[in-house]
């Protein structure tokens, strides 16, 4: 009879993040998630916070086989942590994984910060693969409880095996900084749009030379209290599922009456000339 840990090793899983191949979030999944499944490391070689998700074009990306932690293996990647997605589907891995998580990174992801997030585009570059996707974040950037939301995210993918997700949607899970049996329990959220209070600070070099520091004041908890930044500063688990398709298909509809007049009617006005259409 085969053994219990050969029962539940049920899934190929890939691993990245924003912060560098030796990000203790990262490293703390893989020892959560190894316990059941097959996982790959393959994340930036250095931190690559605030990418968004953006990729590389203009210069070769380099792939390096790395020993982390006392002899757990990864791949390290010069490049963005979408690049390191891409790269694992498509050319590092000898197959598809089932399920991709990012993270786990120091400071939520919540808000207009997803358009941001170099770990919430690795976990939409998987998703926008087909693949089940999970983009993990926990409040605070020191202290952090790792440990504890890996074994949140471990239930979670088991919860993904069993039931799946649509695809083009992944999932992004914010944890407070608490152990996990000090949090409110989880509540299913929306992502927010406030906009955050930013602003630049404007400086002097030495050389005389003016720069820049941006930065933003700390956002405050308001209402309605279902937004991922409410939820997650109640001491609740936040889970949002994100899609990838950005259509607004109640103004495509909507869009739709201009077809006969605005739309139409532009390229068909006669221009200076006297002659109809345009012309590029």
């Amino acid at each position: 009879m085969e053994g219990e840990s050969e029962r539940r090793a049920i899934m190929n899983i890939l691993l990245t993040n924003d912060d560098g191949i030796h990000a203790g979030g990262l490293w703390a999944l893989y020892e959560a998630l190894g316990q059941e499944h097959t996982v790959f490391v393959i994340a930036p070689d250095r931190e690559r916070s605030a990418v968004g998700h953006g990729i590389t074009l203009h210069q070769p990306l380099r792939v390096e086989r790395v020993m982390v932690n006392g002899g757990f293996e990864g791949f390290a990647v010069n490049g963005t942590p979408a690049d390191c997605v891409k790269l694992g589907l498509m050319e590092i891995l000898e197959r598809k994984p089932d399920l991709v998580v990012a993270g786990i990174n120091p400071g939520i992801n919540v808000g207009i910060n997803l358009n941001y997030s170099g770990t919430v585009a690795a976990a939409k570059e998987a998703a926008m693969f087909g693949i089940a996707a999970i983009a993990a974040s926990i409040m605070s950037k020191t202290y952090l409880h790792y440990q504890d939301a890996a074994r949140f995210i471990a239930g979670l993918c088991r919860e993904i095996e069993t039931r799946g997700l649509p695809a083009g949607t992944f999932l992004n899970v914010n944890f407070p900084n608490l152990p996990l049996v000090k949090t409110r329990g989880v509540r299913l959220s929306r992502q927010g749009v406030e906009v955050l209070a930013e602003g630049f600070e404007k400086r002097t070099d030495p050389r005389n030379q003016t720069y820049y520091w941006q930065g933003c004041d700390t956002q405050t908890p308001g209402n309605p209290d279902d937004t991922d930044y409410s939820v997650v500063h109640q001491d609740y688990i936040s889970i949002t599922p994100i899609k990838c398709d950005m259509t607004d298909y109640g103004l495509l509809s909507r869009l739709k009456a201009w077809e006969s007049s605005v739309l139409v009617n532009d390229f068909h006005r006669p221009d200076s000339h006297g002659q109809g259409g345009r012309h590029s």
